[in-house]
């Protein structure tokens, strides 16, 4: 008996020296998402447990949970009106559950393969949903002209973003346009400085065949670069 609870002491120890302290953050996406989630006590640079995002601070649209700084297990995605659109299972890289495409969404989808009557086309999907999914892609991107004094209500901007029938980021550019500033720029991006994670897609399909296709999403221009709703 006196055996058993030595080992039972033993195992204790070893189990809290194993578990580490974390201390809570908070970070701001964009001007309308605010993320919360762990970082080790030991290593801030290193997010461990629950993380949530929130749109507009009480819309809940990300989450999920991290393990030694990766994102582990069934994370859930909502749109900006907080209905579920998304679960993706970081464990095993699969969809578990994705909504009907939205037609009256910001986001459109175009395909170099044009489908016949009785073809299956299947939408180009990026872990995270059309809206948190593609905030990494807003955030990447500067205006290309000073701000100050411009009013940017007056500007329109389209995110276009080319994915390869192998699921990666090929292109991605921004065509900025305003009629009133008599305004007509493309900016391409350089998809490198995007880390490995936000260069994937699951790609789009014609007949089960992958095949190349672009996402178009309509962003209206802030002070800082891009929004959507």
């Amino acid at each position: 008996m006196k055996n058993i609870f030595l080992l039972f002491i033993c195992f204790f120890y070893l189990a809290n020296g194993f578990s580490q302290e974390t201390i809570e953050r908070k970070n701001r996406l964009t001007d309308s998402v605010i993320e919360r989630f762990y970082v080790l006590k030991s290593d801030k640079d290193i997010r461990e447990g629950p993380y949530k995002a929130f749109f507009k601070r009480k819309t809940l649209i990300a989450s999920g949970n991290y393990t030694k700084g990766k994102k582990t297990g069934i994370w859930q995605f909502f749109n900006t009106q907080g209905i579920l659109v998304q679960k993706f299972d970081y464990n095993t890289n699969n969809f578990t559950f994705e909504s009907a495409y939205d037609t009256m969404n910001d986001v459109r989808y175009l395909f170099d393969a044009k489908p016949q009557k009785g073809d299956t086309i299947t939408r180009p999907l990026k872990p995270g949903g059309v809206y948190y999914g593609y905030i990494p892609y807003l955030k990447l991107f500067r205006l290309p002209f000073d701000s100050y004094g411009i009013n940017t209500d007056a500007f329109d901007a389209d995110i276009e973003l080319l994915v390869s029938p192998l699921g990666r980021l090929a292109e991605y550019k921004v065509h900025l346009t305003s009629g009133w500033y008599q305004y007509d720029h493309t900016v391409t991006m350089d998809v490198h400085l995007l880390n490995e994670e936000d260069q994937m897609f699951m790609p789009a399909t014609l007949n089960s065949k992958p095949i190349i296709s672009r996402i178009i999403i309509k962003c209206f221009v802030t002070s800082e670069g891009l929004d959507f709703n």
